[in-house]
Protein backbone atom coordinates (compact mmCIF):
# COMPACT_ATOMS: atom_id res chain seq x y z
CA UNK A 1 0.00 0.00 0.00
CA UNK A 2 2.75 2.44 0.71
CA UNK A 3 4.44 2.07 -2.49
CA UNK A 4 0.77 2.23 -4.03
CA UNK A 5 0.36 5.44 -2.10
CA UNK A 6 3.70 6.85 -3.40
CA UNK A 7 3.35 5.79 -6.62
CA UNK A 8 0.13 7.75 -6.78
CA UNK A 9 1.70 10.32 -5.01
CA UNK A 10 4.76 10.73 -7.75
CA UNK A 11 2.52 10.63 -10.90
CA UNK A 12 0.22 13.56 -8.90
CA UNK A 13 3.38 15.64 -8.66
CA UNK A 14 4.17 14.48 -12.34
CA UNK A 15 0.77 16.26 -13.60
CA UNK A 16 0.80 18.64 -11.27
CA UNK A 17 4.13 20.00 -12.73
CA UNK A 18 2.55 19.43 -15.73
CA UNK A 19 0.16 21.64 -15.53
CA UNK A 20 2.11 24.08 -13.97
CA UNK A 21 4.85 23.78 -17.27
CA UNK A 22 2.13 24.56 -19.92
CA UNK A 23 0.47 27.25 -17.82
CA UNK A 24 3.78 28.86 -17.54
CA UNK A 25 4.43 28.61 -21.26
CA UNK A 26 0.66 29.81 -22.37
CA UNK A 27 1.38 32.37 -20.55
CA UNK A 28 4.73 33.15 -21.85
CA UNK A 29 3.38 32.89 -24.93
CA UNK A 30 0.40 35.23 -24.16
CA UNK A 31 2.94 37.94 -22.95
CA UNK A 32 4.95 37.60 -25.86
CA UNK A 33 2.41 38.10 -28.21
CA UNK A 34 1.16 40.96 -26.16
CA UNK A 35 4.31 42.93 -25.17
CA UNK A 36 6.77 44.88 -26.90
CA UNK A 37 8.46 42.49 -29.32
CA UNK A 38 10.59 44.70 -31.94
CA UNK A 39 13.57 46.14 -30.72
CA UNK A 40 14.69 47.87 -34.09
CA UNK A 41 12.56 49.60 -36.81
CA UNK A 42 13.12 49.56 -40.47
CA UNK A 43 11.80 47.28 -43.72
CA UNK A 44 11.63 44.02 -44.01
CA UNK A 45 11.50 42.60 -47.58
CA UNK A 46 10.59 39.39 -48.43
CA UNK A 47 10.91 39.03 -52.05
CA UNK A 48 8.59 36.29 -54.35
CA UNK A 49 10.52 33.71 -53.96
CA UNK A 50 11.00 34.12 -50.72
CA UNK A 51 11.33 31.27 -47.99
CA UNK A 52 10.19 31.03 -44.19
CA UNK A 53 13.70 30.40 -43.00
CA UNK A 54 15.10 33.60 -44.83
CA UNK A 55 12.41 35.92 -43.46
CA UNK A 56 13.76 34.18 -40.09
CA UNK A 57 17.46 34.95 -41.10
CA UNK A 58 16.32 38.98 -41.89
CA UNK A 59 14.86 39.27 -38.75
CA UNK A 60 17.86 37.94 -36.93
CA UNK A 61 20.21 39.93 -39.38
CA UNK A 62 18.79 43.08 -38.54
CA UNK A 63 18.21 42.21 -34.53
CA UNK A 64 14.55 43.41 -35.36
CA UNK A 65 12.97 41.10 -32.47
CA UNK A 66 13.65 40.68 -28.94
CA UNK A 67 13.38 37.32 -29.12
CA UNK A 68 12.80 35.05 -32.39
CA UNK A 69 12.61 32.12 -30.87
CA UNK A 70 9.27 33.09 -29.57
CA UNK A 71 8.32 34.49 -33.17
CA UNK A 72 9.05 31.23 -34.34
CA UNK A 73 6.61 29.44 -32.23
CA UNK A 74 3.74 32.14 -32.65
CA UNK A 75 3.90 31.80 -36.21
CA UNK A 76 4.38 28.61 -36.89
CA UNK A 77 1.22 28.55 -34.52
CA UNK A 78 -0.26 30.72 -36.85
CA UNK A 79 0.49 28.99 -40.19
CA UNK A 80 2.82 31.86 -41.23
CA UNK A 81 5.58 29.22 -42.97
CA UNK A 82 2.56 28.13 -45.55
CA UNK A 83 1.70 31.53 -46.17
CA UNK A 84 4.14 34.06 -46.67
CA UNK A 85 3.10 36.99 -49.19
CA UNK A 86 6.14 38.56 -50.45
CA UNK A 87 6.39 42.45 -49.98
CA UNK A 88 8.17 45.52 -48.08
CA UNK A 89 7.05 45.61 -44.58
CA UNK A 90 7.96 48.38 -42.18
CA UNK A 91 8.75 47.35 -39.06
CA UNK A 92 8.15 49.55 -36.33
CA UNK A 93 9.96 49.46 -32.71
CA UNK A 94 7.36 48.51 -29.73
CA UNK A 95 5.24 46.62 -31.95
CA UNK A 96 3.84 43.18 -30.40
CA UNK A 97 4.35 39.74 -31.80
CA UNK A 98 0.39 39.60 -32.45
CA UNK A 99 0.49 42.81 -34.35
CA UNK A 100 4.01 42.25 -36.69
CA UNK A 101 2.40 38.00 -37.50
CA UNK A 102 -1.10 40.00 -38.39
CA UNK A 103 0.59 42.23 -40.63
CA UNK A 104 2.71 39.83 -42.52
CA UNK A 105 0.05 37.30 -42.47
CA UNK A 106 -2.18 40.31 -44.33
CA UNK A 107 0.25 41.19 -46.88
CA UNK A 108 -0.40 44.48 -45.43
CA UNK A 109 2.89 45.69 -46.99
CA UNK A 110 3.84 49.56 -47.00
CA UNK A 111 3.57 51.48 -50.54
CA UNK A 112 6.76 53.37 -51.60
CA UNK A 113 7.19 56.27 -54.20
CA UNK A 114 8.28 56.23 -57.31
CA UNK A 115 9.51 59.15 -58.93
CA UNK A 116 10.98 59.27 -62.39
CA UNK A 117 11.59 62.23 -64.74
CA UNK A 118 12.35 63.40 -68.47
CA UNK A 119 14.09 60.15 -69.14
CA UNK A 120 15.51 59.65 -72.88
CA UNK A 121 15.58 55.99 -73.34
CA UNK A 122 14.11 52.57 -72.15
CA UNK A 123 17.35 51.63 -70.84
CA UNK A 124 17.04 54.56 -68.73
CA UNK A 125 13.34 54.41 -67.30
CA UNK A 126 14.33 50.70 -66.40
CA UNK A 127 17.52 51.46 -64.50
CA UNK A 128 15.52 54.14 -62.07
CA UNK A 129 12.69 52.09 -62.10
CA UNK A 130 14.80 49.17 -60.50
CA UNK A 131 16.05 51.40 -58.02
CA UNK A 132 12.60 51.43 -56.39
CA UNK A 133 11.14 48.15 -57.14
CA UNK A 134 12.27 44.17 -56.46
CA UNK A 135 12.05 43.52 -60.20
CA UNK A 136 16.10 44.31 -61.75
CA UNK A 137 16.60 46.21 -64.44
CA UNK A 138 17.12 43.38 -66.79
CA UNK A 139 13.72 42.03 -66.19
CA UNK A 140 12.22 45.58 -66.74
CA UNK A 141 14.07 46.22 -69.69
CA UNK A 142 12.84 42.65 -71.45
CA UNK A 143 9.22 44.28 -71.46
CA UNK A 144 10.18 48.20 -71.93
CA UNK A 145 12.27 46.74 -75.02
CA UNK A 146 9.72 43.72 -76.11
CA UNK A 147 7.96 44.97 -79.91
CA UNK A 148 5.00 42.88 -79.16
CA UNK A 149 4.31 44.20 -75.49
CA UNK A 150 4.49 47.45 -76.92
CA UNK A 151 1.86 46.30 -79.14
CA UNK A 152 -0.11 45.02 -76.65
CA UNK A 153 -0.46 48.46 -74.97
CA UNK A 154 -1.44 49.85 -78.32
CA UNK A 155 1.94 51.39 -79.60
CA UNK A 156 4.54 51.36 -81.71
CA UNK A 157 8.11 50.69 -80.26
CA UNK A 158 9.36 53.95 -81.79
CA UNK A 159 5.98 55.50 -79.66
CA UNK A 160 5.80 53.17 -76.52
CA UNK A 161 8.02 55.98 -74.18
CA UNK A 162 5.37 58.28 -74.64
CA UNK A 163 2.99 55.66 -72.46
CA UNK A 164 4.65 56.89 -69.51
CA UNK A 165 3.50 60.15 -67.67
CA UNK A 166 6.71 61.69 -65.77
CA UNK A 167 5.51 61.87 -61.94
CA UNK A 168 5.61 60.32 -58.90
CA UNK A 169 3.24 57.52 -58.53
CA UNK A 170 2.69 54.93 -54.91
CA UNK A 171 3.72 50.88 -55.77
CA UNK A 172 4.52 47.80 -53.68
CA UNK A 173 7.95 46.84 -54.20
CA UNK A 174 6.87 43.38 -55.26
CA UNK A 175 4.82 44.79 -58.32
CA UNK A 176 6.03 42.67 -61.55
CA UNK A 177 7.32 44.14 -64.90
CA UNK A 178 3.75 43.46 -65.94
CA UNK A 179 2.05 45.18 -63.58
CA UNK A 180 4.20 47.89 -63.54
CA UNK A 181 3.09 48.56 -67.35
CA UNK A 182 -0.56 48.32 -66.17
CA UNK A 183 -0.14 50.78 -63.90
CA UNK A 184 1.46 53.37 -66.64
CA UNK A 185 -0.96 52.37 -69.03
CA UNK A 186 -4.00 53.31 -66.93
CA UNK A 187 -2.43 56.23 -65.45
CA UNK A 188 -1.42 57.77 -69.69
CA UNK A 189 -5.53 57.10 -70.00
CA UNK A 190 -6.44 58.78 -67.28
CA UNK A 191 -3.91 61.71 -68.32
CA UNK A 192 -5.92 62.24 -71.41
CA UNK A 193 -8.60 63.87 -70.11
CA UNK A 194 -11.53 64.79 -72.44
CA UNK A 195 -10.38 68.63 -72.18
CA UNK A 196 -6.89 67.31 -73.01
CA UNK A 197 -8.53 65.09 -76.11
CA UNK A 198 -9.86 68.17 -77.48
CA UNK A 199 -7.37 70.19 -77.98
CA UNK A 200 -5.48 67.19 -79.37
CA UNK A 201 -7.75 67.15 -82.02
CA UNK A 202 -8.09 70.94 -82.82
CA UNK A 203 -4.85 70.58 -83.62
CA UNK A 204 -5.08 67.61 -86.13
CA UNK A 205 -2.17 65.70 -84.39
CA UNK A 206 -2.81 62.52 -82.80
CA UNK A 207 -1.45 61.47 -78.94
CA UNK A 208 1.54 60.13 -80.19
CA UNK A 209 2.69 62.97 -82.77
CA UNK A 210 1.76 65.54 -79.10
CA UNK A 211 3.89 63.61 -77.34
CA UNK A 212 6.67 63.18 -80.05
CA UNK A 213 6.23 67.04 -81.15
CA UNK A 214 6.47 67.83 -76.71
CA UNK A 215 9.81 65.97 -76.18
CA UNK A 216 11.24 68.18 -78.76
CA UNK A 217 9.76 71.28 -76.89
CA UNK A 218 10.97 69.71 -73.50
CA UNK A 219 14.90 69.92 -74.69
CA UNK A 220 14.57 72.51 -76.33
CA UNK A 221 14.24 74.20 -73.49
CA UNK A 222 13.48 73.96 -69.49
CA UNK A 223 12.33 77.20 -69.30
CA UNK A 224 8.36 76.12 -68.09
CA UNK A 225 6.98 79.96 -69.18
CA UNK A 226 8.85 79.52 -72.46
CA UNK A 227 7.49 76.20 -73.67
CA UNK A 228 4.23 77.57 -75.33
CA UNK A 229 6.20 79.94 -77.57
CA UNK A 230 8.54 77.21 -78.42
CA UNK A 231 5.75 74.54 -78.96
CA UNK A 232 4.00 77.42 -81.13
CA UNK A 233 7.76 77.55 -83.58
CA UNK A 234 7.09 74.03 -84.72
CA UNK A 235 3.29 73.90 -85.10
CA UNK A 236 3.28 76.92 -87.38
CA UNK A 237 6.70 74.84 -89.23
CA UNK A 238 4.41 71.80 -89.25
CA UNK A 239 1.75 73.70 -90.72
CA UNK A 240 3.80 75.45 -93.90
CA UNK A 241 5.27 72.23 -94.43
CA UNK A 242 8.75 73.60 -93.10
CA UNK A 243 11.37 71.43 -91.80
CA UNK A 244 11.56 70.96 -87.88
CA UNK A 245 15.15 71.62 -87.68
CA UNK A 246 15.07 70.91 -84.45
CA UNK A 247 18.77 70.11 -82.77
CA UNK A 248 17.71 68.02 -80.48
CA UNK A 249 16.41 65.07 -82.44
CA UNK A 250 20.11 65.69 -83.90
CA UNK A 251 21.55 64.94 -80.93
CA UNK A 252 19.18 61.87 -80.36
CA UNK A 253 20.27 60.60 -83.98
CA UNK A 254 23.60 60.98 -83.04
CA UNK A 255 23.10 58.95 -79.63
CA UNK A 256 25.46 61.51 -78.09
CA UNK A 257 23.64 63.52 -75.48
CA UNK A 258 26.37 64.95 -74.01
CA UNK A 259 26.90 67.65 -77.63
CA UNK A 260 26.72 71.08 -76.39
CA UNK A 261 26.72 72.44 -79.82
CA UNK A 262 25.32 71.24 -83.52
CA UNK A 263 27.79 71.14 -85.74
CA UNK A 264 27.08 71.02 -89.75
CA UNK A 265 28.64 67.53 -89.96
CA UNK A 266 25.63 66.35 -87.27
CA UNK A 267 23.28 67.82 -90.11
CA UNK A 268 24.36 65.18 -92.38
CA UNK A 269 23.69 62.17 -90.32
CA UNK A 270 21.11 60.16 -92.35
CA UNK A 271 18.59 59.34 -89.58
CA UNK A 272 14.62 58.88 -89.72
CA UNK A 273 15.34 61.15 -86.15
CA UNK A 274 17.13 63.80 -88.20
CA UNK A 275 15.01 66.54 -89.03
CA UNK A 276 17.18 68.46 -91.04
CA UNK A 277 16.62 66.24 -93.35
CA UNK A 278 13.22 64.76 -93.14
CA UNK A 279 9.80 66.25 -92.97
CA UNK A 280 6.96 66.57 -90.20
CA UNK A 281 8.05 64.78 -86.76
CA UNK A 282 10.31 62.35 -86.29
CA UNK A 283 8.92 58.78 -85.77
CA UNK A 284 8.51 58.79 -81.69
CA UNK A 285 9.35 60.88 -78.85
CA UNK A 286 13.16 61.67 -78.35
CA UNK A 287 12.89 61.85 -74.37
CA UNK A 288 10.03 61.37 -72.00
CA UNK A 289 8.59 64.82 -72.22
CA UNK A 290 7.01 66.38 -68.86
CA UNK A 291 3.59 66.91 -68.28
CA UNK A 292 4.08 70.62 -68.22
CA UNK A 293 5.78 70.24 -72.26
CA UNK A 294 2.94 68.51 -73.31
CA UNK A 295 0.56 70.88 -72.01
CA UNK A 296 2.52 73.32 -73.84
CA UNK A 297 2.54 72.03 -77.16
CA UNK A 298 -1.78 71.28 -76.33
CA UNK A 299 -1.44 75.40 -75.20
CA UNK A 300 0.89 76.72 -78.12
CA UNK A 301 0.78 79.92 -78.14
CA UNK A 302 -0.60 81.41 -81.48
CA UNK A 303 2.46 83.43 -83.39
CA UNK A 304 4.17 84.43 -86.82
CA UNK A 305 7.82 82.95 -85.27
CA UNK A 306 9.15 80.04 -87.30
CA UNK A 307 12.86 80.56 -85.80
CA UNK A 308 14.21 80.84 -82.41
CA UNK A 309 17.65 80.82 -80.66
CA UNK A 310 19.36 80.63 -77.54
CA UNK A 311 19.59 83.81 -76.43
CA UNK A 312 23.50 85.12 -76.16
CA UNK A 313 23.42 85.67 -72.13
CA UNK A 314 22.71 82.05 -71.63
CA UNK A 315 19.83 82.41 -69.20
CA UNK A 316 18.40 79.38 -71.21
CA UNK A 317 15.88 81.54 -72.51
CA UNK A 318 16.07 81.99 -76.72
CA UNK A 319 15.12 84.54 -79.01
CA UNK A 320 12.39 84.23 -81.14
CA UNK A 321 12.50 85.76 -85.06
CA UNK A 322 9.78 85.36 -88.03
CA UNK A 323 12.27 86.21 -91.14
CA UNK A 324 15.35 84.66 -91.85
CA UNK A 325 17.56 87.60 -91.37
CA UNK A 326 16.38 88.33 -87.97
CA UNK A 327 17.24 85.08 -87.19
CA UNK A 328 20.60 85.07 -88.87
CA UNK A 329 21.11 87.45 -86.65
CA UNK A 330 20.25 86.11 -83.70
CA UNK A 331 22.00 83.09 -84.60
CA UNK A 332 25.19 85.06 -85.16
CA UNK A 333 25.35 86.58 -81.41
CA UNK A 334 24.67 82.83 -80.02
CA UNK A 335 27.64 81.25 -82.28
CA UNK A 336 30.10 84.27 -80.77
CA UNK A 337 29.04 84.28 -77.20
CA UNK A 338 30.24 79.94 -77.83
CA UNK A 339 33.21 80.35 -79.24
CA UNK A 340 34.00 83.23 -76.24
CA UNK A 341 33.28 80.12 -73.90
CA UNK A 342 35.54 78.20 -76.12
CA UNK A 343 32.24 75.93 -76.06
CA UNK A 344 32.84 73.56 -79.56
Amino acid sequence: MKIGKKTILVGGISAGLLLLAAVWVGTACYNYAVREAVQQEGFLYIPTDGTYAGLLDSLAAHDFLKNTNAFDRMARQKGLPDGLLAGRYEIKKGMTLRSLLGMLKGGLQKPLNVTFNTIRTMDRLAGVVARYLEPDTLALLAVLTDDAVAARYGFKPETFIGMFIPNTYQFFWNTSPTGFLDRMRKEYDAFWTDERQARCDALNLSREEVTTLASIVAEETRMSDEMPRVAGVYLNRLRIGMLLQADPTVKYATGDFTLRRILFRHLEIDSPYNTYKNKGLPPGPICMPSIRAVDAVLNAEKHDYIFFCAKEDFSGYHNFAATLAQHNANALRWSQALNRRGIK
